[in-house]
């Protein structure tokens, strides 16, 4: 299917209003998911706590965040893309207040908890508003814009954090979310376009909503606490158990509700479906491992936090750059070859990072690794995520949203966990080995190695075997590392098998690249 040609025809200025403020008020949450972290320390000091309600800091924004993004983004479709957008701001921006006003840790985790479920909604409505004012390839551009944004945000995020820790303080770190939010909902207010008229609410999927939500929000916190817990404890496989019970009884009531919060029947258009995979095994792959490799430039290299940022520069600027380009050949190209390609390009770059990860060579030979990692991340990054909502009519766009949304979350949770036991089954097989240490010793140093903290590794080292336990032990974060990057580069390829069997340009409503607009290709036409 095709879509009237917009490739020459600029973008109007209500549109362009739309592009800056959903980059703005994404920009904010997206920033919140890290920047937090760096500043767990000054909280504890501050407002005391256990180490359990210090986690939920971080555990609480990011179970809502990911549990509300299908139902936020189906709502919206019913209810209006502006009253959930702004919604969304007000909810984030108060409980940025309510954070920043804390007087104890738990009234800290309830507000960053509210403050992932206003998150929730602001992006999960991000994109399809985008969708509702561009069409063709001028809404491959703008969501181009919109994730590379987004992406330079998230990079820069840990410095912004520090800075502010450094220079005032941690409360700073969310009150600063308050004066941007208010600013975002007057702009809201009086520039985005009104929503039409509401659909009822007797008709909405109340309980396949609720049911989705309890799913992903038990998923979300058994991938976060899963290595605490213990994968195989009894938590963790009833929360999972749970979890998939919810699921199956979601499953059957879509089939059955009239107007379903996921309609399974978009699963039959291949592209649909590409794009969901493409999402989860993107995340899996690049978002999974990166928690490994930065292990590896700390702890088994001895490059300090500011160090290792600036070296991530290497993957982070070529894929802002990367991203912006393929936007641009999506004109001309289509999405399964550049996807294809980006994901090619990744599977290189990981098989460069995996040969280079050893303590014996210079640092600098993992270089053009990272630049292959940037490069492809960025070339597959924007087709990938216009691709749900080009396949779906604009009514539609908040679900198609909201499912890509989901499966980010979920893909970057299980590639983390997974990636996790390779790491850390490596460590143990690495200093299997090791003379200095008995079997009670080598499981403490084990753990705390696999966390990358090779200081308290070395305190169930024996006296005056400590240089020597601490050489075996960078030389198994390294070992670790490296065969999380093989694997990922295996995941890398996959997802590029995914992109040029399953992408159709005909099932493409819009963003088709102008080759197709060229005369009435056959229903049977391969991408």
């Amino acid at each position: 299917m095709s879509a009237t040609d917009t490739t020459d025809t600029p973008p109007s200025r209500q549109a362009r209003i739309v592009l800056i403020i959903t980059v703005v008020a994404s920009a904010l949450l997206v920033i919140d998911i890290t920047i937090v972290s760096v500043a767990l320390p000054s909280i504890q000091a501050d407002l005391g706590g256990s180490l359990a309600a210090l986690q939920w800091i971080i555990i609480g924004y990011t179970v809502t965040f990911g549990a509300f993004q299908q139902a936020a983004g189906s709502l919206s479709d019913r209810l209006g893309r502006r009253s959930m957008f702004m919604s969304g701001i007000a909810l984030f921006t108060l409980s940025s207040l309510a954070c920043g006003m804390a007087g104890d840790a738990l009234t800290l985790d309830i507000a960053r908890c509210v403050q992932g479920l206003g998150a929730a909604l602001v992006l999960a409505n991000a994109m399809p508003m985008i969708a509702q004012v561009y069409e063709g390839q001028q809404r491959n551009m703008a969501i181009a814009v919109w994730g590379t944004t987004l992406g330079a945000c998230g990079a820069v995020a840990p410095v912004i954090g520090g800075l502010l820790v450094d220079l005032a303080e941690w409360r700073y770190l969310f009150l600063i979310n308050v004066p941007i939010g208010v600013v975002a909902l007057v702009l809201c207010r009086t520039r985005l376009p009104a929503d039409a008229g509401r659909s009822s609410l007797a008709g909405i999927d109340w309980t396949g909503a609720a049911l989705l939500v309890l799913t992903l929000g038990l998923v979300n916190f058994a991938l976060t606490r899963g290595e605490d817990q213990g994968w195989g404890a009894p938590a963790t496989l009833v929360q999972l158990g749970v979890a998939l019970v919810l699921f199956l009884a979601f499953l059957a009531l879509e089939r059955r509700v009239a107007a379903p919060t996921l309609d399974l029947s978009l699963f039959r258009v291949p592209t649909f479906v590409a794009a969901t995979l493409i999402a989860f095994f993107s995340r899996f792959g690049t978002v999974g491992s990166s928690v490994y490799y930065i292990l590896y430039f700390q702890s088994s290299r001895g490059i300090s936090p500011l160090g290792t940022g600036l070296l991530m520069m290497a993957i982070f600027a070529p894929q802002l750059g990367m991203g912006l380009v393929a936007g641009k050949l999506q004109a001309k190209y289509s999405p399964s070859h550049i996807i294809g390609a980006g994901f090619g390009v990744l599977a290189l770059g990981g098989l460069l990072m995996a040969w280079a990860f050893d303590p014996g060579i210079t640092v600098w030979a993992a270089l053009p690794g990272l630049l292959l990692w940037g490069v492809g991340g960025g070339l597959a990054g924007s087709p990938s995520m216009s691709l749900a909502v080009n396949v779906v009519p604009k009514e539609r766009a908040g679900m198609a949203s909201g499912a890509i949304n989901s499966l980010f979350m979920f893909g970057a949770g299980l590639g983390a966990a997974l990636f996790g036991v390779v790491f850390r089954s490596r460590i143990s097989d690495e200093t299997a080995g090791e003379a200095a240490l008995g079997a009670g010793d080598r499981a403490a140093v084990v753990s705390a190695a696999a966390q990358g903290d090779i200081s308290r590794a070395l305190t169930h080292a024996p006296e005056g075997a400590a240089d020597q336990v601490r050489r075996t032990l960078e030389s198994a974060i390294a070992a670790g590392a490296s065969t999380v990057m093989l694997c990922a580069a295996v995941v890398a390829v996959v997802t590029a098998g995914v992109a040029l069997t399953l992408v159709r340009k005909k099932d493409l409503l819009t963003g088709a690249p102008e080759a197709q607009k060229v005369g009435a290709r056959a229903e049977g036409d391969p991408a």
